[in-house]
């Protein structure tokens, strides 16, 4: 590895108020599995860390470190933090394939577990651990959802969620592929078949629009799209990226990877939204860099871009007049929302305006035995946080089902 893991452990302080901790939104006890690291007990230090987070080893590589627990490492303060994110995967990996799960004795109440990325599978390896009778439905051939089809190899290998497949299938969860439900399958079928819960978990899958002319040009195209299978694009060595969050920087680096020369992206606001470490890759991969422009048309040529002016306050004040940006091919990367098949073909689940599902505080939608968590509840977040709600929705399912156990 880059680092050198046990050295880097070795310069932890083990404050009395971790910082780092603070900073993670699960809660990691980061001290304590670094003590267990150096103890040698590194699979009582997996243990710990896969209960607490079951996509620990995923979190290791995509999480937003710099934002959270590294970010907050008291040794930043002195030059450098500690770089937990390297300790954390080399524990995480070794103890996946090691990792021998229990589940409780089985109840035989069945749950059905819509959407396999990063919310639905937390919640799968919970309830299946306490002894739920678990149907993992996918819309795709392969589980993982933005896991798989949204984060590029290179930052998040694929072979980690064919490890990570074995260990549901060793709890006993049973998949179902290239099954969308609101198709041929709805949740009222669901609720027929005695699922006495049903969890929503399907992410956002609906590109966000510019809304300018020029969109349904055929060397025009969304991130999201682009990402689930780069390998079918033809895009030229000229490539012009609208939008700056970490979804661009993936596709901008990806597009790379495949070919393209001259990559550059484009952002309305004066400022890269993008997490600080993914922006440097970019960069280190040759990605151009152009803040304070907007576009008002993409022709067949590249987009037609405006340089923007604002002011202290950070008010819009005046923009140039347009020009063309010679590209062949553009990509649009200003975010995502939920797809809508199942509240259309389900009565009794509510959405907000944006169409996210609407849920209590516990994760139940406003259906009777309906849960959700993860980016249809919330819009696009970060993978840490889908597992931060999802244990709690988890918990709260658990009470739910309760009642059908002790019937």
């Amino acid at each position: 590895m880059a680092i050198h893991v046990v050295k880097e452990a070795q310069r932890c302080l083990q404050c009395k108020r971790p910082m780092c901790v603070e900073g993670c939104p699960v809660s990691t006890p980061i001290p304590d599995m670094i003590k267990l690291f150096l103890e040698g007990k590194s699979d009582e230090a997996g243990n710990t860390l896969f209960t607490n987070n079951p996509l620990s080893v995923v979190c290791a590589l995509v999480c937003n470190h710099e934002a959270q627990c590294e970010g907050h490492c008291v040794q930043a303060r002195r030059g450098m933090a500690i770089h937990w994110s390297s300790i954390e995967q080399y524990i995480s990996d070794r103890y996946l394939d090691r990792a021998e799960l229990h589940s409780a004795e089985k109840n035989h109440v069945k749950v059905a577990i819509i959407g396999s990325g990063p919310a639905g599978l937390t919640i799968s390896v919970i309830l299946a651990q306490r002894g739920y009778d678990i149907t993992l439905f996918e819309t795709r051939d392969k589980i993982g959802g933005v896991l798989r089809y949204g984060i590029p190899d290179f930052r998040l290998p694929k072979t980690i969620l064919e490890r990570y497949q074995k260990k549901l299938e060793s709890l006993g969860v049973k998949i179902r592929p290239n099954t969308t439900i609101g198709g041929a399958i709805t949740v009222d079928d669901l609720i027929r078949d005695d699922y006495k819960a049903v969890f929503i978990g399907t992410g956002v899958w609906r590109p966000h629009a510019l809304g300018i002319k020029g969109e349904t040009l055929g060397n025009v195209h969304y991130a999201l799209n682009y990402l689930v299978d780069p390998d079918v694009y033809k895009l030229g060595e000229k490539v012009a990226i609208i939008g700056a969050g970490n979804a661009a920087m993936d596709v901008a680096r990806t597009v790379i990877r495949h070919g393209a020369r001259d990559v550059t992206v484009f952002e309305r606001s004066q400022t890269v939204k993008a997490g600080e470490r993914e922006v440097d890759y970019a960069r280190a991969d040759g990605v151009q860099f152009r803040t304070a422009v907007g576009v008002s048309e993409i022709r067949e040529e590249g987009p037609v871009i405006h340089q923007l002016a604002y002011d202290d306050e950070g008010k819009l004040v005046s923009e140039s007049e347009g020009e063309l940006f010679e590209a062949d091919s553009t990509i649009i990367a200003i975010g995502q929302g939920p797809k809508d098949k199942i509240v259309n073909t389900t009565e009794g689940i509510a959405t907000s305006e944006n169409g996210l599902v609407v849920t209590d505080g516990a994760g139940q939608t406003t259906h009777e035995g309906v849960f959700a968590s993860g980016d249809v509840t919330s819009g696009a977040k970060t993978v840490v946080e889908a597992v931060k709600y999802s244990r709690e929705v988890a918990e709260a399912m658990d009470a739910y089902l309760r009642q059908f156990v002790e019937a």
